[in-house]
């Protein structure tokens, strides 16, 4: 039995594409206060009463495009992951979502069923960068299940990894055998957020956003700045690959409501054919998993999108994943992370 356990931690899906259950999953999402950063009594009037009820439908008619056989997605390749991870490590490797299932309190107490002596649980976030909406939300409710069941083991938590050496390399080493083929650009496409949340997280409270070309000025808000850290890997990934800078943009998705990072993705991928880019290549260096986003947003929609608009060849480059360096490198920064 171990003393030490791993909770690998990832967004969610819904239980099936059944209205009812993407129902309750955009409930769950949309309710979280660092998604949705308004009050909760106009949250809730948002969410329950306006957007859910119009997106149930649509999300779930999107789910099914791209449901597998397995069921969702993202929640069968973090299985497969947490199982080639589980392959390399000598403690116990649990899987928890954020939203919907398996839910944190699962995966503490299924360590626990096993491991009765249990004294830590290191939580891997299955999120490059640092963002109020992803990575710190998942951090928090970890922190609060455990808080809440009054859990005996302590808690530690893998830091953001965005220019980590080895997740460049298994990055760019996925993109690789694309550049192979002719392309007129790759487009980095990462999850959009609000600017504010950039503001709200900036620990100094004057410089994202505030400072003249902020994310190139030093300074300690980059550990927390989502839109930094993806220009970071954006260049990194690009030298590393000799991609030259005319070669490649990077643009921001899945906007919701004004003020949200920009260029949009859905916008670009309109106006790239008009500007002379006919052939691309498009990845989602934010998420580590296929999911919604990449599959049905990037890989339907946007290949719609731009092929319509003139494109005419469109190729979206498949997330991380299970790739054997993309495992290796969960269990070096485990493996750090104990040695720590």
């Amino acid at each position: 039995m171990a003393q030490t356990g791993v909770i690998l931690a990832n967004l969610g899906s819904p239980d099936s594409t059944a209205v009812k259950d993407v129902r309750r999953y955009l409930n769950e999402f949309l309710m979280d206060g660092r998604v949705i950063d308004v009050p909760f009594i106009a949250r809730a009037l948002l969410v329950r009463g306006i957007i859910v009820p119009f997106r149930a439908p649509k999300s779930a008619e999107a789910y099914r495009t791209i449901w597998w056989k397995e069921g969702s997605p993202l929640i069968t390749i973090s299985r497969q992951l947490q199982q080639a991870v589980q392959a390399q490590l000598d403690i116990p490797v649990e899987l928890a979502m954020r939203y919907g299932n398996p839910s944190p309190k699962a995966a503490y107490d299924h360590l626990l069923a096993a491991n009765p002596d249990l004294k830590e649980v290191i939580v891997f976030p299955l999120y490059p960068h640092y963002a109020m909406s992803s990575y710190e939300t998942a951090v928090e409710y970890m922190k609060e299940v455990h808080e809440k069941y009054n859990y005996n083991f302590t808690l530690r938590f893998v830091d953001a990894y965005y220019s980590n050496e080895e997740y460049i390399h298994s990055l760019a080493e996925s993109i690789k055998p694309y550049l192979e083929q002719e392309y007129d650009q790759i487009l980095f496409s990462y999850h959009g957020i609000p600017g504010r949340h950039l503001k709200k997280t900036d620990p100094t409270k004057k410089h994202c956003l505030i400072v003249n070309d902020c994310c190139n000025v030093a300074s300690p808000a980059h550990g927390m700045c989502y839109r930094h850290q993806v220009f970071e890997t954006t260049r990194l990934v690009t030298e590393r690959l000799g991609i030259p800078k005319n070669k490649f943009a990077l643009s921001f998705q899945s906007r919701l409501g004004k003020g949200w990072l920009e260029p949009f993705t859905d916008i670009r991928l309109e106006h790239l054919p008009k500007e002379g880019v006919k052939k691309l290549l498009i990845l989602c260096p934010a998420f580590v998993s296929d999911c919604l986003e990449t599959l049905e947003e990037i890989a339907e929609r946007g290949k719609e999108t731009f092929m319509e608009a003139g494109g005419e060849s469109y190729t979206m480059i498949p997330c991380l994943n299970t790739s054997p360096l993309w495992v290796n490198t969960v269990v070096g920064l485990l493996n750090a992370k104990r040695a720590g």
